[in-house]
């Protein structure tokens, strides 16, 4: 079969079942516009007309090509009332949970009412396919024979779930219902890969003035080539690069085949990007879409251990508020480590704003009022304008029933919502909806699912997730039901499921040109093609094509490495970790200390062993504090007084109590070795004289500043600087033995006027308690510092280039590599870069 051919198949298929139509009508002798096709999916209407008027010859009468939907929404008169299913989830979730209270499950609804919508939602076909006379009798012989099947306790929740799906979609009314009373001269059923029940049912009724014709009209194989890819990304290049290479050769539309929402996704952004005309019949969940996200964020920030992140996501959705005072309050609220919106200060300008709106949706309420005040929310908060304006926010706010006026479709329930509930319900109802982007007047590429490939006259496909995780040769039933349950509804069985996958794929084989695309690898564990891909392998019908994408030639073009100058940039005030900046890496110290790029701090993350340093650095300083008013050197008491200072810390700096678990374990043991070496150190004369103090030194033009954790009157009446350490023990005593290369020390000698000083780091271990490391040589240390000190500055006002280093561990973890860009410079540790890149 030559290309043209073979391109044609699927208009071939229509001229025949169109010669076919119009030969029973004349058979039969009925009026063309008496005659109605039902069609498998509604894509199909289009082409079935098309389809006919090319063989019309100009006729004005025309059958009436229909799904069973679009024909029944056609008829028109039909207006769901009370607990009617809907398949509407910001309804039927509602109507789960109170079908759920009133069978006595109300402390149960919130977790099964969604399971109850989803239940009811998969048989609500079958139910719909019963002539509404015979329903109600349908319903009840199906609810006792499901109950009967789970006699079990351990099924309680499974059986109730059942009976009441079952009654629930026998007792309601459905828009089809009006089919039932429809009487077409000819009904012609054009079948598709599986049986839809309402066909069946009409063809039941209406007899011999039915026609079934196959839609899925077997050909010969197309050309198809297969693509093994590493991972999902490279699938998705690969796919993408498919796409382009049949556009290149004149073949279009191509349909890629949605396996994968989230690969679907990243091939539709990939083609976007070369500016295709796109039509997406599959769309996405709407809660994915950025006008959804945006709304959830006020919902986030509104619970009341929202995070001080959930509430600045909002402020930085929110147009009403000014984006340079939120950054500010941000930059802030950072720098203090504020994890929870509630520790916030009261008195802060931002939040004497930001609270009343968000305490205003706190409290629960009807659902109609959630509705309106959500509104009202969105509104303050400058959103609203943004969503009317946008495709998916249209949505959103009609999905949510948010327009004004719309709750009042809400007004029967007046029950009390509280607000995780009302989130559950916003989070699920948005979950359920789907958007659906517009579709251009002329298409290139069309997307859409596997089984909708029937009749489609596309001119190549693109079927990318053929692995067998994503396309099975046996899928598994999505709903809740088991294998007999299946069978007692009349769903499809497990064996039903897979010859509808297998007539859908070979389908797509007919396809004139097919790319098949999987993965062979996903989260770092092998995945094995498809059983049907492996099929085509082991039958030598198709084999491993060549990568798709085209290959550029680049040529390498490294950087130097940057050598600035920070002359202009004056340094009048210096610190210990900033000196140790320079002396690590002078570009670093250019970057982070003179320009002052500094990264954000994360707040809404796991407390980790620096957070337990910190929380050690406030116990000491309280328990140190304590001890000076109320002098005591028994053992119980200091204990006693030390994990007061414990609690204290853990408020102060505002540490969940089930985050800090963990190091609160280790506690014990740690203040155990803290006391008996606190105990020593005194027995030496040592006092405690001043903690966490901050000190400025002046030195010429310079000025050193610190916080000096902890400072000791020795017996001889000199001063000693203490350090805490919660490191590794073998670190610290690197740095003592290092000592010409530690700052640190030094440097807090330094903030001393006094030339007796002494000092030594404190290591408070968990497991072999705290040991004191002292460094003997500290004066001349210090004095050797300054005089590097005033060298280095000196160096840096004359217009000393800083140089990024490049080497050791201080390019592990910096905050300015991306800045010095090391991995692209022209010679250092950074390899070469390939010759060749894939695209």
């Amino acid at each position: 079969m030559n290309d043209i051919a073979k391109s044609h198949h699927a208009r071939d298929t229509w001229r025949d079942l169109v010669r076919q139509i119009r030969g029973a009508i004349a058979q039969r002798q009925v009026h063309p516009a008496g005659a109605v096709v039902l069609l498998p999916y509604a894509q199909l209407m289009q082409q079935a007309r098309l389809a006919w008027a090319e063989q019309s010859g100009g006729a004005q009468f025309v059958p009436r090509f229909e799904t069973s939907m679009n024909w029944s929404r056609s008829l028109g008169g039909f207006c769901p009332a009370g607990d009617d299913l809907r398949h509407d989830c910001a309804r039927d979730l509602l109507t789960a949970a109170d079908l759920l209270a009133r069978a006595g499950m109300a402390r149960q609804q919130q977790a099964l009412a969604p399971l109850l919508m989803r239940a009811a939602w998969s048989v609500a076909g079958l139910a719909a396919a019963v002539p509404p006379s015979e329903r109600l009798a349908w319903g009840a012989r199906l609810g006792a024979e499901l109950v009967a099947a789970m006699d079990a306790p351990a099924l309680a929740w499974e059986a109730a779930i059942g009976r009441i799906a079952v009654a629930w979609v026998a007792s309601s009314r459905y828009a089809s219902d009006l089919l039932f009373g429809t009487e077409p001269s000819l009904l012609v059923l054009l079948d598709g890969f599986s049986a839809e029940p309402m066909a069946q049912a009409l063809r039941l009724r209406l007899a011999d003035r039915t026609l079934s014709l196959p839609l899925n009209q077997p050909a010969g194989f197309g050309q198809c080539s297969l693509h093994r890819a590493r991972d999902a990304e490279s699938e998705a290049q690969q796919a993408a690069a498919c796409v382009l290479n049949h556009l290149a050769q004149g073949r279009s539309p191509v349909g890629l085949v949605a396996q994968d929402r989230v690969l679907t996704r990243r091939i539709s952004a990939l083609l976007a990007q070369r500016q295709l005309a796109l039509r997406d019949e599959t769309g996405w969940m709407l809660s994915t879409t950025r006008a959804a996200a945006a709304l959830m964020t006020l919902l986030r920030a509104v619970a009341w251990d929202a995070g001080t992140d959930a509430v600045l996501d909002w402020l930085k959705n929110a147009p009403a508020f000014d984006p340079g005072t939120v950054d500010a309050a941000e930059r802030e609220w950072r720098r203090a480590g504020v994890r929870q919106w509630r520790s916030v200060p009261q008195e802060h300008p931002l939040a004497l704003r930001v609270r009343p709106l968000l305490q205003a949706l706190q409290q629960g309420r009807p659902l109609w009022a959630w509705l309106r005040d959500l509104r009202a929310g969105l509104q303050a908060g400058g959103q609203w304008s943004g969503l009317a304006a946008d495709l998916a926010g249209q949505l959103v706010l009609d999905t949510l029933r948010l327009r004004d006026g719309a709750e009042a479709e809400f007004d029967d329930l007046g029950a009390r919502l509280p607000l995780n509930e009302f989130i559950a319900w916003v989070s699920q109802t948005l979950e359920a909806a789907s958007f659906h982007p517009e579709h251009p007047a002329q298409a290139q590429v069309v997307i859409l699912p596997l089984s909708q490939l029937l009749g489609r006259p596309l001119a190549a496909v693109v079927l990318a997730g053929c692995d067998e995780r994503r396309l099975p040769v046996s899928p598994e039933p999505a709903e809740l039901w088991s294998p007999a349950q299946r069978a007692l509804l009349g769903l499809p069985s497990r064996l039903q499921l897979a010859a509808a996958s297998r007539s859908a794929w070979d389908y797509a084989l007919q396809s004139p040109w097919l790319d098949v695309l999987w993965r062979s690898s996903e989260g770092g564990e092998p995945l094995l093609a498809s059983g049907f891909v492996q099929e085509l392998l082991l039958g030598g019908q198709a084999i491993c094509s060549a990568d798709p994408r085209s290959v550029r030639r680049l040529q390498p073009r490294p950087v130097a490495r940057p050598e600035p100058s920070g002359a202009a940039l004056a340094v009048t005030r210096l610190s210990a970790s900033g000196y140790e900046d320079l002396r690590r890496c002078p570009y670093r110290f250019f970057a982070l200390r003179q320009l002052g790029l500094q990264e954000a701090e994360e707040l809404d993350t796991a407390l980790d062993k620096r957070d337990f340093g910190n929380w050690l650095h406030r116990v000491f300083h309280l328990f140190h504090q304590a001890l000076q008013l109320a002098p005591s050197t028994n053992a119980a008491t200091r204990r006693a007084m030390i994990d007061t200072a414990a609690r204290q810390a853990s408020v102060d700096l505002g540490l969940a109590q089930s985050e800090f678990l963990p190091f609160v374990a280790a506690w014990p043991r740690v203040r155990s070795g803290y006391l008996e070496w606190l105990a020593g150190h005194e027995a030496g004369g040592a006092v405690f004289e001043a903690g966490e103090q901050w000190r400025e030194m002046p030195l010429g033009a310079l000025t050193l500043v610190g916080k000096l954790d902890r400072v000791d009157r020795l017996a001889d009446g000199s001063v000693q600087v203490l350090d805490y350490k919660t490191e590794a023990r073998s670190n610290t005593a690197q740095r003592i033995g290092r000592a010409a290369e530690d700052t640190q020390l030094p440097f807090y000698a330094a903030l001393v006027a006094d030339d007796t000083v002494a000092a030594a780091y404190v290591s408070v271990g968990e497991k072999d308690g705290t040991r004191a490391y002292p460094q003997a040589q500290i004066v001349e240390l210090r004095d050797r510092l300054i005089e590097g000190i005033l060298h280095d500055m000196e160096r840096i006002g004359s217009g000393a280039a800083l140089p990024a280093l490049g080497q050791g561990s201080a390019c592990e973890f910096c905050a300015a590599r991306g800045l010095c860009r090391k991995d692209f410079w022209a010679s250092g540790a950074a390899p070469a870069p390939p010759d060749t890149v894939q695209r």
